[in-house]
């Protein structure tokens, strides 16, 4: 059964038990980093933001430690404070969430649960990113074509759309270059990855020999 190393009955803290839940939750920000890093592209200053906060969050969670006036001052302490980085990505600020849960766990002394969190969750998020779980879009792409005013978009892909694309869909449509020329984004997925060249080279010869790109669908990781 997971206990508490922290006697809540008393409110007292020692020296030892303080040192013991810094230098635990340190350890625990290593290894959720070591985790996330095994999962793919990171940043350096991201992987330190993971090891120091769960030992930040310990060390306000024993601050607080049941008493109700600290807690509120914390609160309003933390209301002044905003984040001035992009926006994270949903894996980036899983593993925020994942490093502020184990911090808040360490700092109320359960020590060993919190081992327990960071080993398991942290395994099961390694899991999920090496399976194949939740790659049912993985053949999607995005393509955006660009063709001279001149053209109808409605209609002007639609042979060549019924050939090479199981499945498509018009995004969304922009003017450019001072409105002589359509933008034209579409989700497609094609008939046979193989053939991608000729059905590039095909809408080349539709839409006048102007700009097309055509990739991988912008994924949530990078949303």
């Amino acid at each position: 059964m997971f206990t508490s190393i922290i006697d809540t009955v008393t409110g007292t803290l020692t020296v030892g038990e303080a040192m013991l839940c810094t230098l635990a939750s340190l350890i625990f920000g290593i290894i959720i980093a070591i985790f996330y890093m095994a999962q793919g592209r990171y940043s350096k200053n991201y992987m330190i933001t993971l090891v120091i906060l769960p030992a930040l969050v310990q060390v306000i969670i024993m601050m607080v430690n049941g008493n109700l006036g600290t807690g509120v001052a914390i609160m309003g302490a933390f209301s002044l404070v905003r984040f001035r980085s992009m926006p994270g990505s949903a894996k980036e600020i899983c593993g925020i969430f994942f490093s502020m849960v184990v911090g808040v766990v360490a700092g109320m002394g359960f020590l060993t649960y919190a081992a327990f969190i960071t080993v398991f969750v942290g395994l099961a998020m390694l899991l999920l990113e090496r399976s194949r779980f939740g790659e049912a879009g993985l053949h999607e792409k995005d393509l955006k074509v660009t063709i001279p005013e001149t053209l109808d978009y409605t209609e002007v892909f639609d042979d060549i759309f019924d050939k090479y694309v199981k499945k498509s869909e018009l995004k969304r449509v922009r003017t450019t270059n001072l409105g002589s020329m359509y933008e034209l984004w579409y989700g497609i997925i094609l008939r046979d990855e193989r053939a991608e060249k000729e059905f590039i080279d095909e809408l080349r010869t539709r839409n006048g020999n102007l700009t097309i790109v055509c990739g991988r669908v912008t994924s949530n990781e990078e949303l």
